[in-house]
Order: structure tokens, then C-alpha cells, then sequence
């Protein structure tokens, strides 16, 4: 017997229960909706108990499989549910984010988003946003934090590789102790086994990326993604040929990069030495030399 759904638990809830309704109602299977769509059975379940968010292009074939015009248009609904405190052209990353099997970053200038502390996290927000309300940076201060919970509470973590520039290291946005507790933070969800990060060295040369940040997203079943984020916009690729290309960049980049262990001492050392009092204007230049 199909377990009951509680639609009124939250918009996503609200939606899974209606598919399900619709779907039913014309005596379609999950395999039989899911045919002629890029997507498998497992995320139009997922989406029926809301737990997963319906992309547009899926949405598009269910109205048009169910001969309705509910999806295409509520889907956005579900979006703004879980966007708030974050910018409108995150949306999709943001759900992304939540089915990916993998998730794969080069950030070259700033620690990515999912591994912010909240000390860091206010400051790289708020930088820009001196005539904007407090309660408005306060709530995507908390968005940010809570997308750091995949980590933690999720019933599906994704496995995270990060890669990022020894330098960014010694980047003191924050004063020493903050920067050794974020650096600490990083430390304790790899040794946790949560996530991996790799650095690399300042002298390593040119190295492909160079000139962009990059997230690469994988599926079990829906194609891979990849997103690029500038100061006020974000850019989704999901051409094949493309993702292919930024993928093989990625990969080249990865071979360039501290292995695992190596990468794990130099973010420990880093730390260690913000927790004595280490600033860059006073750092010996033995340590990035």
C-alpha cells in the first residue's frame, strides 16, 4: 500500500501529493509517466513524498504526459520555498545541490558557500550590502548556513570534492581566531570523512580554470550540471558538449592538486598558525615561498 503523503507539510509536499494525484488519476505508473524523459523513477518518487524538486524540463513533460498545466506552472512555487535568503539565479543549484550524487568545486577566491562558518559567511554577505536592512542580511546569512546541513541531517549526502588555492588560505577576511575556525571547520568534515579538499600549491604554475569558478553536479538519474557564478549573476550549463569540456578542465585541475592527505596538513597548519596570532602582513614569506 502506497504511503500517505502529507500535502500539508510544505509546498513540496503540497506538489508530490498533487502529482501523485494526477497521476493516478490517469492510471499511469511511475515508469510509464517517466517515459520519454530524461529522468528515472526514483526522482518522480522522490518528488511525490517532497523531497526532491521537479525541474522545469520534467515539469514540462508531466503536464504534458498528465494533460495538465499544473507543474509548469507551480513548480516555481516549490523554488521560492526553499530560495529564500538566496538570489533568484541560485534557484536551480540550490535544488540541485540536494539530489546530487556528486558535487565537485573549484573555488579559486573565496570559501565556497557550503563550508562557511557563520562568522565568514555574515562577512562575505555583508560586504556589499552596507544600505540593506539587517533582518535582510540576517535571513541569507541563515539560508547560507542551512545549505551547509546537507552535511549533517540529510538523508542523501553527496559526495563533495573541493579544490582550492593554497593562497586562499592565507586570505584573512576575518581576524586569526575566526580564521582558524573556519579553516577548523573545513579539517573536521574531512576527517570526518564528509567532504574532500584538495589545494593547490602557489608555485604549481598555470593551471587550467584559472580564470573561473566552477561547480559540477552529477545525477543518478538526471544529466549533469554545471554552474559559474560571477558578483551578481550565476550561469547553469547543461549542453553536453559543454559540461564534457569543463569537466575534463576540472579533472586536469584536480591532477595538479596536493593529494588528500597533504592538502589536509597544509589547511591544519594554516589554522595553527591564525590560532598564534598569525596575520598576513606579519607572515614570514618562507610560508608561501
Amino acid at each position: 500500500m502506497a504511503k500517505e503523503i502529507d500535502g500539508s507539510a510544505g509546498v513540496p509536499q503540497f506538489y508530490g501529493k498533487e502529482l501523485r494525484y494526477q497521476r493516478e488519476a490517469a492510471g499511469l505508473t511511475l515508469e510509464k509517466l517517466a517515459e520519454g524523459s530524461y529522468y528515472g523513477i526514483a526522482m518522480l518518487s522522490a518528488i511525490e513524498h517532497g523531497g526532491r524538486g521537479m525541474p522545469p524540463d520534467l515539469a514540462a513533460h508531466v503536464d504534458h504526459k498528465l494533460g495538465t498545466d499544473f507543474f509548469v506552472r507551480r513548480c516555481k512555487d516549490v523554488q521560492e520555498a526553499r530560495r529564500k535568503g538566496h538570489a533568484e539565479y541560485f534557484a536551480r543549484v540550490l535544488e540541485a545541490e540536494r539530489q546530487a550524487l556528486t558535487i565537485e568545486q573549484w573555488s579559486p577566491t573565496v570559501i565556497p558557500g557550503l563550508l562557511q562558518t557563520e562568522a565568514y559567511a555574515r562577512t562575505v554577505i555583508g560586504v556589499e550590502r552596507l544600505r540593506e536592512l539587517p533582518e535582510e542580511t540576517e535571513e541569507k546569512v541563515k539560508a547560507r548556513l542551512a545549505r551547509a546541513q546537507i552535511f549533517e541531517d540529510s538523508p542523501h549526502t553527496p559526495e563533495y570534492w573541493l579544490i582550492l588555492p593554497e593562497a586562499l588560505l592565507w586570505h584573512a577576511i576575518l581576524p586569526p581566531q575566526q580564521m582558524a575556525e573556519q579553516l577548523d571547520h573545513i579539517a573536521a568534515l574531512v576527517t570526518r570523512g564528509r567532504i574532500f579538499v584538495q589545494i593547490i600549491p602557489w608555485n604549481s604554475g598555470p593551471h587550467t580554470l584559472m580564470q573561473s569558478n566552477i561547480l559540477v553536479l552529477d545525477f543518478t538519474d538526471a544529466p549533469p550540471l554545471v554552474y559559474m557564478e560571477g558578483q551578481h549573476h550565476g550561469q547553469t550549463v547543461d549542453d553536453p558538449g559543454l559540461v564534457k569540456q569543463y569537466r575534463r578542465s576540472y579533472d586536469l585541475l584536480r591532477a595538479v592538486a596536493s593529494p588528500l592527505e597533504a592538502s589536509l596538513a597544509m589547511i591544519k597548519a594554516a589554522a595553527e598558525e591564525y590560532r598564534n596570532g598569525a596575520h598576513p602582513a606579519r607572515l614570514v614569506r618562507r610560508d608561501l615561498a
